[in-house]
């Protein structure tokens, strides 16, 4: 099964314009340059703009910089060793989906996923077609394809859990793939399928908050092991469950954005949608 042709759409807009922005020279494009620059009239980049995030697309273009990461880290940087203390322990938060999850026991984890009935099914993202797996215990896997190809996010899932047997359904998965998306009062359960340090990392990223950041060295400290910032990088880059799992939000101490598993123009997509969101939120 392909993923849809138009799930892709905006997505497709925000990386081609991201082309357009990391070649001007600053202060950046002006609306019409930008427009221009994607072969758009500059009435429908505000529409698409503003339907997607809410904000202007010279708004929006202060978080597709390169810098944006930068700015993160400076104002919306999170503390893991903290997080108790304001709230954002437990069940992890994303906007306002509510996420609760379980894990995966050490011993099921070594059999690669032998007895499991996964179901997956495509679905439209704001991040471009998304492939989404999941067991009757919640989604165990969200892949984006806009960048790596819908084929290649496909092997890349089925090779994670080897012996599991996969079951194309996408009604089956649909309710917690609505709630991930944005779907209003939604509920997504997820299912973590890791090696035990592999799921401490996992559950430090579900404590930050939607619209801020961290970084792999907090990270390290949050699970008890600070000298592990590589071994932590690792561990992110392996998060199944992306998006919901925020590994989008860890960054480098320096400022710079990482890795992405799915490619860096989706990392600085998420970033940059959050970043809008928790600007609305802050204002309205």
């Amino acid at each position: 099964m392909t993923p849809p042709d138009d799930s892709a759409y905006h997505f497709n807009v925000i990386r081609r314009a991201l082309d357009v922005i990391d070649a001007a020279p600053a202060p950046g494009p002006s609306l019409e340059e930008l427009a221009k620059g994607l072969g758009m009239s500059p009435a429908h980049l505000q529409r698409v703009f503003s339907r997607w995030v809410g904000v202007s697309p010279k708004r929006y273009q202060q978080y597709l910089t390169l810098d944006h990461a930068r700015h993160l880290l400076r104002d919306r940087f999170t503390t893991l060793a903290t997080a108790d203390e304001v709230g954002l322990s437990g069940s992890g938060r994303l906007h306002d989906l509510f996420v609760t999850w379980e894990a995966m026991s050490p011993g099921d984890y070594a059999r690669g996923g032998e007895g499991l009935e996964i179901h997956w099914g495509w679905y439209e993202s704001p991040f471009g077609p998304a492939l989404i797996m999941g067991t009757d215990k919640g989604i165990c896997g969200i892949a984006f394809a806009a960048e790596t190809g819908a084929e290649a996010a496909m092997e890349d899932m089925l090779s994670r859990w080897p012996n599991a047997r996969f079951t194309e359904d996408p009604m089956a998965l649909k309710p917690w793939a609505d709630a991930a998306f944005g779907a209003a009062g939604g509920e997504a359960r997820l299912y973590l399928i890791g090696a035990p340090f592999q799921i401490k990392v996992w559950e430090a990223l579900l404590r930050i908050p939607s619209g801020h950041v961290t970084t792999y060295s907090e990270i390290a400290g949050a699970v008890g092991n600070p000298k592990a910032v590589r071994a932590v990088g690792t561990a992110v880059g392996r998060n199944p469950i992306s998006w919901l799992i925020p590994c989008h939000r860890a960054l480098r101490k320096s400022g710079g954005l990482g890795g992405y598993h799915w490619g860096l123009p989706v990392k600085r997509a998420m970033l940059a949608w959050e970043a809008a969101e928790e600007d609305a939120r802050e204002s309205a």
